[in-house]
């Protein structure tokens, strides 16, 4: 493996390489990649020469495994060849896609884990607490995974109630907790009532992932101050593996773990690269996954690589600003272009709201939003009121925004939910 300072040349020879390799293992015995890449040049003599390859998407995958229950014909090997199997979450789609690996994608998966600790600064010494119930969503399985074999001491916290994971963090005296921006905070807001100091506890970092949060800066500054402790932005998929993290000299942006990674950035409406500095749709191609591949990946998540010399002296390319938002999930209101993130970052400005939810109605070519604030206490009429007129001064267009009673919105252990649409 490559170091995060290995220079430029040396970084892309070595992933043509890997991606040379990658193709010798999974053909001719993988067949949806054989019939995707049947016709195609493999002899890539340049690395340029990878942009040549055609993407894959999550409709041509979702479309396979329905053709071909139930895992579709994405297999290296034959099946007895896997030992694991977890799916996606289905929000994009409605329909999860099943992901099976074999020991040795697995292991490398566990590796990326690795190389995401050490970016973090994680010590020996760390206490791991992961709050949530193991289920088939992959989560945090490979983080779990790959931190007890790294011999770091990690406290399992499934099948208990939210008190009961507070106490078992404090009991242990955990220094790192993992966990979506939802339920980070929700572990928090439970602290408050039961008179718990968070900040005060021994966590010195949070782990976040599986939705925005991390990235959006208010959301990250109420997990800082409601742990006291540096917020770190992780970003990967099921079906992709473990892609990008933030260190912990560099805050704010996430490195692409590119020795495990090739990485492009092109314009989700036409496919052709853009520039470093410019927003765009981020396509994968993961290099060590063999008994699951994938080539040239759609990952349908936006964003921007940083333009520039890396001030930390690394080469790995930086997602500035993390996750910007989906491709799919762009509202178009009143003749502007609105991504839900931008509506989160208004809304944990107010330390008064517990929880939100976005309501999208669509009728015929007009699009109405709704929002939905709960307060920790009282009415909340005066808290909807200021949310209403900062989202005028920013947004530059009005959104309804009401009260609801406090307690009343869905709480969320992995993914929350927060934005309904309704098409009339």
């Amino acid at each position: 493996m490559l170091p995060a300072t290995a220079p430029t040349a040396d970084l892309h020879a070595a992933q043509l390489r890997r991606v040379r390799a990658l193709l010798a293992a999974i053909l001719p015995g993988n067949a949806f990649y054989a019939r995707k890449l049947a016709g195609c040049d493999l002899t890539l003599g340049s690395f340029d020469d990878l942009a040549n390859l055609p993407f894959t998407t999550k409709a041509e995958l979702t479309a396979d495994q329905s053709a071909h229950p139930p895992y579709g014909t994405n297999l290296t090997f034959e099946i007895e060849r896997y030992s694991r199997l977890h799916q996606t979450s289905g929000t994009s789609t409605g329909q999860p896609l099943r992901w099976l690996d074999t020991p040795d994608s697995w292991e490398w998966m566990l590796g990326c884990w690795r190389a995401y600790f050490a970016l973090m600064g994680l010590k020996p010494g760390d206490r791991l607490f992961f709050p949530f119930s193991f289920g088939p969503f992959l989560g945090f399985w490979s983080a779990f995974d790959a931190a007890t074999r790294s011999g770091f001491f990690c406290v399992p916290g499934g099948g208990m109630s939210t008190e009961a994971r507070l106490k078992c963090l404090l009991e242990h005296r955990c220094t790192v907790l993992f966990a979506t921006p939802t339920y980070a905070l929700h572990l928090g807001e439970v602290a408050l009532k039961e008179g718990i100091d968070t900040a005060g506890s021994c966590v010195r970092a949070v782990v976040v992932a599986g939705e925005p949060g991390g990235n959006i800066a208010a959301t990250r500054q109420r997990i800082e101050a409601v742990w006291g402790a540096r917020c770190f932005d992780h970003y990967g998929m099921t079906e992709i593996g473990p892609v990008a993290v933030e260190a912990d000299d560099g805050p704010g942006h996430m490195y692409l773990l590119e020795r495990e990674y090739h990485a492009e950035v092109v314009d989700p409406a036409t496919g052709a690269a853009v520039p470093d500095g410019t927003a765009g749709e981020l396509v994968l191609t993961n290099l060590g996954r063999t008994g699951s591949p994938l080539i040239r990946y759609r990952t349908g998540d936006l964003v921007r690589l940083a333009a520039g010399v890396d001030p930390w002296g690394r080469v790995w390319r930086r997602l500035e600003g993390g996750i910007l938002g989906r491709a799919d999930d762009m509202i178009h209101v009143r003749g502007n272009n609105l991504y839900p993130s931008a509506i989160e970052a208004i809304v944990r400005r107010f330390p008064e709201v517990a929880e939100y939810r976005l309501y999208v109605e669509q009728r015929n070519a007009l699009t109405d939003l709704r929002l939905e604030v709960e307060p920790t206490t009282g009415d909340g009429l005066a808290l909807a009121d200021a949310i209403g007129r900062a989202v005028r001064a920013e947004l530059l267009f009005r959104v309804e925004v009401t009260a609801a009673p406090p307690g009343s919105l869905p709480r969320f252990e992995l993914k929350a939910r927060r934005v309904v649409r309704n098409e009339k």
